[in-house]
Parts: C-alpha cells; structure tokens; sequence
C-alpha cells in the first residue's frame, strides 16, 4: 500500500499499533503525524480500535483523528460508528496522493544540503528554530534539503525523503516576493535529480485537495492520482474519554 511507504517519509516522535493501525503523535504538528493510520486489520472490533484511539490520543493531548483511504470499506464503516469528515481542519482534511516521474531539468539555482538551515526550517516549518518534534518529523531518515538562495536569503526550500525507490516530496514553499520566477520548478528539479542519485526512480506527493496551484504544478510535471484520503473524527458522543 502506498499509503503505508508515504507514512515512512513522515516518522512521529511516539507511536504505537492496533492491529495493523498505527497510532502517531507528534505534539500537534501535523495531521499525518498525529493521527492513527487506519490500513490493514486492527485486529478487534470496530469499536474496541476506535476506543484505543481516542485512549492514545486523549492521553497524549491531542485530538483523536484517523486517517482513512478514501471510498473505500473502512471509511464506511468508521462513518458507521458516528464518525465525521474533520472539515475544521479545511483546507487539509482530503488530500489526493500522487505519483509520477522524477522530475528533472534545469535546477534555477536551488542546490540539496546535506543538514537543514535556519532558512530551510523558516520556510518549512514556520521559524529558524524548530520544535523537537518539527525537527524529529522533518529531518529523521534520508532527507534532502533542498533550497535555493536570492538577495541574501532564503528565498524556497522543498523537503525530500528517499523511502524505498520513491522520492517522497513534501513542504515545498517559495517567498511571496520571488514567486513567478520558476523557483519551485527548479527546486523540484534539483529535488529530482538528487534523488535519482539516490536510487530513487518515481516520485509520490501528499497534497491537500484546497492546494489548486500545488496540484498544478505537480500534474504539469507528469504526476497523476493513485488515490484519496480523509481525516475523520468522533462526532457528538462517538469518543468518550476513557482516562477522564
């Protein structure tokens, strides 16, 4: 299953497993680090693994929320037992995962580091100086960083994770001020190039359906869907927490 190598690129600081599920937390950051992955069996009823993940979850401080394959026989079934589409977390809540080519061409000047810079963590996650589970998230495995440089600063960067023979790309930003200049392209190229060295031979993309220019960019590079997922939560007395 895809999903499964695309939850490798994205490691959480504790986890654990019902069955096949697997049960993330990472302080909050991100819906894919803090969320149980519904694939597979979780090897007890239905509602005994919905139980569990409100337990991880309630215990932990975060909200319960699982991440679900779309259309498909266990969404319906965790819809069954009072759960809900999570739309508070709009635009985010359905992502289409997408496949396609390395990319590859001209780099416009973005180069991959081996070790992430104060720029590269401004832009990918929010400030020069990362929280323990941004830094665990986004730099734990074989991650590139990639960036490219103008005016005395960090104008983009993109995040790129060999996990398999997959090139998993993630957190591409450029600087409102330099966009329309082809950066993200030459970052994605730079990106592509890398991880073909690696022995990286496709590439997988996690994008959020409320991102129609990411989606763009990605489809116009030759990238295609493989399929949708969603993130669900308790609705009115589905989660009852059991630590309280």
């Amino acid at each position: 299953m895809l999903e499964l190598t695309c939850s490798r690129a994205w490691p959480p600081l504790d986890e654990a497993r019902i069955g096949d599920w697997r049960l993330r937390w990472s302080d909050g950051f991100t819906a894919r680090a803090n969320s149980a992955l519904a694939i597979g069996e979780p090897g007890k009823p239905l509602p005994a693994a919905l139980n569990g993940v409100c337990d991880f979850a309630h215990g932990r401080g975060i909200p319960a929320v699982v991440q679900v394959i779309q259309d498909t026989s266990t969404e319906d079934a965790i819809a069954a037992q009072g759960w809900v589409h999570h739309v508070e977390h709009r635009p985010d809540h359905e992502v289409r995962v997408l496949t396609g080519p390395l990319p590859h061409g001209t780099s416009a000047g973005a180069e991959i580091l081996d070790e992430p810079t104060s720029g590269w963590w401004e832009l990918t996650a929010g400030g020069p100086a990362p929280t323990e589970a941004q830094r665990y998230v986004l730099s734990t495995g074989k991650i590139g960083y990639g960036v490219v440089d103008l005016d005395g600063g960090t104008a983009g960067a993109v995040r790129g994770a060999i996990v398999g023979e997959w090139l998993h790309v993630a957190r591409l930003a450029v600087r409102p001020e330099f966009r329309r200049r082809g950066l993200a392209s030459g970052l994605m190229n730079a990106v592509g190039a890398w991880a073909a060295a690696q022995g990286a031979t496709g590439m997988v993309l996690q994008v959020a359906m409320g991102n129609p220019g990411a989606l763009a960019l990605y489809e116009g590079m030759g990238c295609r869907e493989h399929h949708r997922y969603r993130y669900w939560v308790p609705g009115p007395g589905a989660c009852e927490d059991r630590l309280s």
